[in-house]
């Protein structure tokens, strides 16, 4: 079984100066309503109480009807955070002025740098040193600044309402976009940070400060490409570690940075299957769009995991107990009948005409009693027979029919929350009237509501998932070995021979004489593999079953004929009666490294598409669990009375090639396909190396 180091935590950096600094410097604050210069300075100077803001402007003594200076070298007073907003022509001086002014840190929003071409880049990078020299952290630049409503800090350009949740983005409107959406669903803000170019400060560092922020219970991470794809997994990790769950946003998911992937797992491993391997290995939540982002972050933030998947439904009608129903079974969840007792519990809470069984219909116990709701919660809630509770329906419009209702129905959200909150109950909650005075009073106390209730069951789904997980430790990649210089067919299974991979007895030969000699040490049947054509078994150059001698020299002389193969391999042929074919690789993505791909193999590895991915390297145990995922796993455990194989020897075949391939940075892809799983053991039939260009 292979054992693999843990990674090493993190060299954190101190980014108390850019979320709570002790005073600020706009540079560049203009009278101009249309520059950032004056939109940064309007926001400065609101809270000068809390903290000092001095004003820089090279030519102009006042701003805003407030003194300025020349530069930050002429102020008398220290500044801890800078906030540069100057035309890109005077940026250098700009940073220079704040390196020498002893600056704790900047934001810099100024743009035309590292993303105008190579020219910019260079000297951003040429700027990034500097400060780095001079230990002074920067966000940017090109971005829209930092706000952390936990410390009053304003220093951006849009309002975020005060809440739990920090948001770390590459784009501005992306931003503001969940932002919108969080209002929406009664969520805010602790910090925002523009990440812009992320020519200093990346993701993973405003990650690890947030992790370190009792402000935040979550991130929500918007970001359009990674710098050090290893350094963004340990630190989500860690959030995910200490129950401050990452929410990723990305783009470039699709499949067009697949074209021109030379081999099978090349192909398979697509942007999108790297981040969702990234994600599981790490506990960061993927979603694909910002409405699905502030779904989710509501029920992370207000909702306790589920201990198990039995989902008990408290509707107001059949249809909404139905649909609710429905929406939980197709995200993976139960809804059980309740016990003879429970269901007895329920109903003597209500009108002889409810259903009790689960899911509930209240059928009419709403409108007699509006208190019902609370008092059936309370019942689910102490039942040991579900592990949630969803509440679908009419709650939130019944004041509407009956103005004296109304006090009673606001209370009764207020109660159901006291509820939850007492128990630590998994609740979660969808009305027809989600933006309710007491939909309203749901969400003050604690419980996530939504309008739809596929967005509920969807969001408990991912809730119950995330329950299952454990830690996140991820694997450091080992010390690079000698590099491959020979990628052949040959020269990749000798390489994986040496590191421990097994291989069905073969030979190499480039001549009938050649072959004569092999074949004498090998058993028949046989297989002739001829080389140099990487699907070899499209095009008629893998001949199966080789029976005798005169077959042998027969299917010789046919490959010879119709390929002239510059070399080819007899191999003795495997037994596979009894065996299941995989697919096993790693694909060595240029962000996060070797990402390890196991799936049903063969020449239907296309076809099934049935396959998983991970970060790599993995342990026999992470490759067991990979194996098992499968949607093919049956065939793996016995499948209509054929005997189990033997997946442990599977299991430590990937974890082998996994860790062979982290030692080996130069390979781009690497793949064995098919191996031969059988009840007594697994084997490799054919190896590729391909390396990086």
């Amino acid at each position: 079984m292979t054992s693999l180091a843990l990674a090493p935590p993190l060299t954190r950096r101190d980014l108390t100066a850019l979320f709570d600094p002790s005073s600020i410097a706009i540079v560049g604050a203009s009278n101009d309503p249309a520059k950032y210069g004056n939109w940064l300075a309007v926001r400065a100077l609101r809270d000068q109480i809390r903290r000092p803001a001095y004003l820089i402007n090279k030519t102009r003594p006042t701003i805003l009807d407030h003194p300025a200076v020349p530069s930050l070298t002429a102020l008398d007073a220290p500044v801890d955070l800078a906030v540069i907003a100057v035309p890109a022509a005077g940026f250098d001086e700009a940073v220079d002025d704040a390196i020498a002014a002893n600056v704790r840190a900047i934001v810099a929003i100024t743009a035309g740098l590292g993303e105008s071409g190579a020219d910019g880049l260079a000297r951003q990078n040429a700027l990034v040193a500097r400060l780095r020299d001079a230990e002074i952290p920067m966000l940017g630049p090109n971005c829209l600044g930092v706000l952390d409503n936990t410390t009053g800090l304003d220093a951006t350009v849009n309002e975020f309402r005060p809440g739990s949740v920090s948001i770390i983005s590459q784009s501005g409107n992306v931003a503001i976009d969940l932002a919108e959406h969080f209002t929406e669903q009664g969520l805010g803000v602790a910090r925002f940070a523009s990440l812009g170019n992320c020519a200093d400060l990346d993701v993973a560092d405003l990650i690890d400060s947030c992790v370190d922020h009792e402000g935040t219970a979550a991130i929500a991470v918007y970001c359009e490409g990674f710098k050090d794809g290893r350094k963004f997994a340990r630190a989500a990790a860690r959030a995910a570690d200490a129950g401050k769950p990452v929410v990723l946003l990305s783009v470039g998911r699709g499949a067009a940075s697949t074209r021109g992937a030379a081999s099978h797992t090349g192909s398979l491993v697509t942007s999108s299957v790297v981040l969702e391997a990234v994600c599981e290995a790490t506990g960061t939540e993927l979603v694909s769009s910002p409405f699905e982002m502030a779904n989710l972050l509501q029920a992370l933030v207000r909702t306790r995991p589920p201990a198990g998947s039995r989902v008990a439904v408290l509707a107001d009608g059949g249809g909404h107990a139905s649909l609710a129903s429905d929406s939980l079974e197709d995200a993976g969840l139960h809804v059980e009948e309740f016990s003879a007792e429970l269901s007895a519990r329920v109903a003597g809470e209500l009108p002889p005409t409810a259903a009790t069984s689960n899911p509930i219909d209240l059928a009419g116990g709403g409108e007699q009693d509006i208190t019902c709701f609370a008092r059936v919660a309370q019942r689910l809630i102490d039942a040991p027979e579900a592990d949630a509770v969803l509440m679908t329906g009419f709650f939130g419009g019944y004041g509407d029919y009956d103005p004296a209702v109304a006090p009673g129905e606001i209370q009764a959200g207020h109660d159901i929350g006291a509820l939850v909150a007492e128990s630590e109950a998994s609740f979660i909650a969808q009305t027809m009237f989600a933006d309710s005075k007491p939909a309203q009073a749901m969400r003050e106390s604690g419980i996530a509501v939504y309008r739809n209730v596929e967005h509920a069951a969807w969001a408990l789904s991912r809730l119950s998932r995330r329950a299952q997980a454990g830690a996140h430790p991820l694997p450091v990649l080992p010390e690079p070995a000698a590099p491959l210089t020979e990628t052949g067919y040959w020269p990749a299974r000798r390489a994986l021979t040496a590191a421990g991979i097994p291989f069905v007895p073969a030979a190499e030969v480039s001549t009938i004489a050649e072959l004569e000699a092999a074949v004498a040490g090998l058993q028949f049947p046989l297989v002739l593999k001829a080389l140099g054509d990487e699907h070899k078994s499209d095009n008629g150059g893998v001949i199966l079953n080789i029976a005798d001698h005169t077959a042998l020299v027969e299917a010789w002389d046919d490959v010879q004929a119709r390929l002239a193969p510059p070399v080819c391999s007899i191999e003795e042929m495997a037994d596979l009666s009894g065996a299941v074919e995989l697919i096993i690789g790693v694909r060595r993505d240029p962000t996060f490294g070797p990402i390890v791909l196991v799936g049903i193999g063969g020449v239907y590895t296309e076809l099934l598409e049935d396959t998983r991915c991970a970060l790599g390297p993995v342990t026999a145990v992470q490759a067991r669990e990979l194996l098992l995922s499968l949607r093919g796993s049956a065939l793996l455990t016995g499948f209509r009375r054929k005997p189990a194989v033997d997946v442990d020897a599977a299991a430590n075949l990937v974890a082998t090639l996994s860790a062979y391939a982290a030692e080996h940075p130069e390979i781009g892809e690497i793949e064995c396909n098919p191996i031969a799983v059988t009840p007594t053991a697994a084997v490799a039939l054919d190896a590729r190396i391909i390396l990086d260009h």
